[in-house]
Order: structure tokens, then sequence, then C-alpha cells
């Protein structure tokens, strides 16, 4: 008999294929199951897949008795109680693999759109008032020859140092330690403080997961010792940024802009946010492509099925 899986969203069938070959998969018939609907059904099942954005709590680890297995679609995991989850014996992974190059695009991406104003540009070019074409009216910043600070220098602010550095930019980076010298060494990336990071950059990303350490980690204190030309992108989590003071800092143009993907209350986006052209913002999209979601589904099924083979997994508990 095959293994029971429950996928809590209404996955497309193409990249799961494998997966449905192997295992007998419930899906929701539209959209995705609520949490009384997982309630329901999930004491029959051996793995459960939620989505980034469904919180697996005690409550439904404590109803799914014959649980071995939740499979999240997303590199972040704070939408699990992996605590809980590993003392009632349970395996939790995530797609740290397939997340990468696109998030690390989109956040690039951000850096030019934010620094060359084109949500400005192309907002007011479509208004009846449109905007002033003259030579020094309405200017964005380079990006070439400046300095970009990496806050979370694993595996994605790596990948974003790549385009960096394809850019002409120069590389300094906040971890909790150091990396590798080899790995400094290929990004040409200096190591500094926090309050040097914040003091040196003229663009600031934060790409470091949801943790208490992190927990706005950019607040009034850190923006207070930015660059006042100084422009942040997040595409790690909202948790990690205090919304009400970066508002108050982009509302007295005490820095140049941000470029946000992730928010504090998702899917609620703050409504200040929504009347400032010096921040431009995007719906958690960072691994938003076909080829991105088709690649974690991939990466979802491959660890199902070498869980129950023995072969290498994502695991984060």
């Amino acid at each position: 008999m095959k293994k029971k899986v429950l996928s809590g969203h209404n996955f497309h069938r193409e990249p799961f294929q494998v997966l449905d070959d192997l295992f007998d998969v419930t899906y929701p018939p539209t959209g995705h199951f609520k949490k009384d609907q997982i309630l329901d059904i999930i004491e029959d099942y051996e793995v459960f897949i939620p989505n980034f954005s469904f919180y697996t709590d005690k409550e439904i680890i404590d109803k799914a008795k014959n649980l071995k297995l939740i499979a999240n679609f997303g590199v972040g995991y704070n939408n699990i109680d992996v605590e809980y989850a590993a003392q009632k014996g349970i395996a939790v992974t995530n797609t740290p693999n397939s997340v990468l190059e696109p998030t690390a695009e989109l956040c690039f991406g951000l850096i030019h759109a934010v620094a060359r104003r084109i949500g400005f540009y192309n907002n007011k070019l479509r208004t009846p008032e449109g905007l002033s074409w003259g030579l020094y009216d309405n200017p964005g910043i380079a990006i070439f020859g400046k300095t970009l600070g990496i806050y979370g220098f694993g595996r994605i602010g790596q990948a974003v140092a790549r385009r960096a550095i394809a850019a002409g930019m120069n590389i300094i980076y906040h971890n909790r330690k150091p990396v590798a010298k080899g790995i400094e060494e290929q990004y040409n990336a200096r190591y500094v403080s926090f309050d040097e990071l914040l003091s040196q950059s003229d663009f600031i990303t934060i790409n470091a997961p949801a943790t208490p350490e992190t927990y706005h980690i950019i607040d009034e204190k850190a923006i207070d010792k930015m660059k006042s030309n100084a422009i942040l992108i997040n595409t790690s989590r909202g948790s990690t940024v205090d919304e009400v003071a970066l508002i108050k800092a982009l509302k007295d143009n005490r820095i140049f802009g941000a470029g946000l993907d992730v928010f504090e209350n998702e899917p609620r986006i703050n409504p200040e946010f929504l009347t400032l052209d010096n921040v431009v913002l995007t719906p958690h999209t960072g691994t938003q492509t076909i080829e991105g979601r088709y690649d974690m589904q991939r990466e979802v099924a491959e660890n199902i099925i070498n869980f129950y083979n023995g072969g290498e997994i994502s695991k984060v508990n």
C-alpha cells in the first residue's frame, strides 16, 4: 500500500508527477485546505506538505498521529513549530536549493528598481500630470562603484554578491561569524561589525532567516546609523524590519529608499507604504517564477522520496 501524503495546497501536478506515481497524494479541490479541514483528515497521513504561508502548529501536530514528515514548500520554516515536531519524532524538511537563484534575482532587481527610481518613474508617467523631464529633476542613485552591505552572507547572500560584483559594487557583510577565507576571496568580501555595515553601506540587503536574534534587527537605532542616501532591501522575512521605524525614515527622507518583498503581517501591507514614492513593494515573490515554483515542488518531492529511501534530504530538525 502506498504511503499517504497530504498536500495543503492545490499544487501544479506536472512537477509532482513522480510523487503522484509513488505515493497516495491528496490535494484540495481548489486553492488550499483550511486549518479545520486539515485537522479533520491529517490523522490518516504520514507526510504533510504545507505552503510557506500556512502555520503548522501544535494542534495540527498533535492531531497527526501517524505523521512522519513535514515537507515544507519553502526555505523558511518559521511557519512550522519545528521544536514541537522534533519532540514528536517528526522530521521537517525545506527547499533551500531551489529558492537560491530566483530570490537573489529579485533582491538585486529591487536594488536597481529603488536606486534608479524605476517604480516612481513608471507610476508618474501614467498619471495625467506626468513628471518633469529636466536634466537634474528626480534623479536616482548610481550602483556602480558603491558598497553593498549584506546582512546574512549565506547561500542567498552570496548569490546576491555574485550579481553585485558583475555590477561593479564592493561587498561587505555581517554574519554571526565570518565565512571561510576562500569564500571571502571569491567575492572580495570583507567581514564587518553590524554597526560598520550600517554606517559604511550605500545599499543594505537583508538575507537572514527569521529568528529571535534577527527580529527588528533594522529598527530606529539601526536606521539612524545608515547613510542619508542609503537604500534598504529586504527579501528575507518581514519580522527583520521595524516597519513603523522604516516608514518614518522614508517619510522624513532619512534614507533614500527601500525595496520590500516581505512584510510583518503578510498578506496585509501597512497602508502607509502605499503612499510613499521612495519604496518599491512586491508581494513576497522572491521565488515566484514559473521555473522557481516548479523547482521548489521538485525539491519537496525529492525530500519525501529520499526520506523513505535513505537519500539526502534538506532536514531542518
